[in-house]
């Protein structure tokens, strides 16, 4: 007997995040002592430009940690161990108006965290006619940033991303800040996440390979070596009723058509619905006992045993999992884990994915992989299908099948060079609404610049593993600097649309 498939195709539902994404920012202000006593109300002023960026920030759900005004050298060092004992994950400083570099040189040499210079003058432009030294100062945020750039510098750090502009409603702050948040979302989950490890490399994929303390150095997170007799407990004798639960989640998310053309698909069957959502439920069980913030695994075990069923049924768990935020990878692929992770903290998705037949005809190339996918990137309600056999791998059952929204793409995936270190191999594209095989596969049609042909050379040049995490819009110029904070190499084969 079979479940009932929906009448009508639906646009896709959005699953709640299991956690809210959050990060802890800190906040400067960078004035000059001299000018207080010299202006009346100027301090006043430089302390609403501050609690003005402070509510900026804010409104992306980030926590900030304000330090107030640092005018004077001894100010700066008084701070420092207060902003280290806050254990905040980005310092934003706020240029209110012209200080000398002494309040910024012992922010450099102590801080071991991402500094964003932030330069934004209450008025676009000066009102000339009128204008006074006093709303000059009021204007002068970026008079010291040369100053302080050149300072970072010399004491051996890169210089500060600056985000600049005006009060007045101004896209490019709006823009530049939310990235920025976002990244520091990034960063608050590299450096506090448990990501568990199951298993072993699909046999032969000399590019999954990777050391798991190198993951731990490069990014942070802990890796949780996960045995699969830690989620087959959970598995063996689940409630009826977290069954019952998971059951209705499925089908509430997923349209289960009639197959179409492959043979190796048939309508949803009762038993692959049942295994699907037991396995859910031990995924969940797993998460909670393990603690865990994304897995990655790939195992096989004995043909024909419980085990065996369970570890090659969870991809509708995870697919609904990976759009919670718990971003999960088959095929013990780490790496690529990390990067969805990377994507889902930036609010942009993170489907695992890898390249599919090239489209000569329409210059495309179908990306997507057999799971686990970020259900909330999809452009219409996804579709289960029940397959008879998953091809290269062992075992059957519910395959997941979608589209991801039509329009800029970004991907990113992780490769790890001769020296053993990580490389991002980042690119743009755009995702067009175009017919795709109906084999339980997600897959969507992405066009690159110049040309597919060209595009996917340079991509492989890069040295890139074979999967990726694919999001929406286009994000590049984040992943680019969160690169650049994690001192990793970087390729970005498109043109960037934008840069922080």
């Amino acid at each position: 007997m079979t479940t009932t498939a929906s009448s009508a195709p639906a646009s896709a539902p959005r699953i709640a995040r299991l956690r809210p994404l959050t990060a802890r920012a800190g906040l400067v202000g960078i004035g000059h002592h001299v000018y207080w006593p010299q202006f009346d109300g100027l301090l006043d002023e430089m302390k609403r430009k501050q609690s003005h960026v402070a509510g900026l920030i804010e409104a992306h759900e980030v926590t900030v940690c304000d330090f107030g005004m640092l005018d004077t050298a001894q100010a700066a060092y008084d701070v420092v161990p207060k902003i280290k004992a806050a254990d905040v994950d980005i310092l934003f400083v706020d240029m209110a108006t012209y200080g000398t570099s002494s309040t910024f040189g012992i922010l450099c040499r102590e801080l071991n965290i991402p500094i964003v210079l932030v330069a934004i003058q209450p008025l676009a432009a000066m009102d000339y006619p009128n204008g006074t030294t006093f709303m000059q100062l009021c204007n002068d945020d970026f008079c010291s940033v040369p100053e302080f750039t050149g300072v970072a510098i010399r004491f051996g750090r890169r210089a500060p991303p600056v985000i600049l502009g005006h009060e007045g409603d101004d896209p490019h702050v709006a823009r530049e800040l939310k990235a920025w948040c976002g990244i520091a979302k990034v960063l608050h989950s590299l450096r506090k996440a448990r990501i568990g490890l199951m298993g072993h490399v699909l046999e032969s994929m000399l590019d999954m390979h990777t050391d798991p303390t190198a993951i731990t150095a490069a990014f942070g997170p802990h890796v949780v070596m996960v045995e699969p007799g830690d989620i087959y407990k959970h598995y063996r004798e689940p409630a009826a009723s977290e069954v019952a639960r998971w059951k209705k989640q499925i089908l509430e998310f997923f349209d289960t058509p009639d197959p179409k053309s492959d043979p190796l698909t048939e309508k949803l069957t009762d038993a692959d619905l049942d295994t699907a959502a037991r396995a859910a439920v031990a995924l969940e069980g797993l998460i909670a006992e393990k603690r865990l913030d994304g897995l990655a695994y790939y195992y096989e075990a004995e043909p024909g045993s419980d085990l065996r069923t369970l570890v090659t049924n969870l991809i509708v768990g995870n697919s609904l999992l990976t759009g919670a935020g718990f971003p999960m990878c088959g095929e013990f692929d780490i790496k690529t884990c990390v990067a969805m992770m990377i994507m889902d903290r930036l609010d942009i998705g993170g489907s695992f994915a890898e390249f599919h037949p090239v489209d000569f005809a329409l210059d495309s190339v179908l990306v997507g992989h057999d799971g686990p996918h970020h259900i909330n990137i999809a452009a219409n309600k996804p579709v289960i299908r029940s397959l008879k056999k998953y091809h290269g791998k062992p075992g059957s059952g519910a395959g997941v099948e979608f589209q991801i929204k039509e329009g800029p793409i970004t991907m990113l995936s992780i490769g790890q060079k001769t020296d053993g270190k990580f490389k991002f191999v980042i690119a743009e594209g755009e995702s067009a609404a175009r017919p795709i095989p109906p084999t339980g596969n997600t897959n969507t049609h992405g066009i690159f610049k110049p040309n597919v042909r060209t595009f996917l050379k340079r991509w492989v040049a890069e040295g890139p593993t074979h999967h990726f995490a694919l999001g929406v819009g286009h994000h590049a110029a984040e992943l680019v600097e969160i690169a650049k904070i994690l001192n990793l190499d970087y390729a970005v084969v498109t043109p960037l649309e934008n840069e922080l």
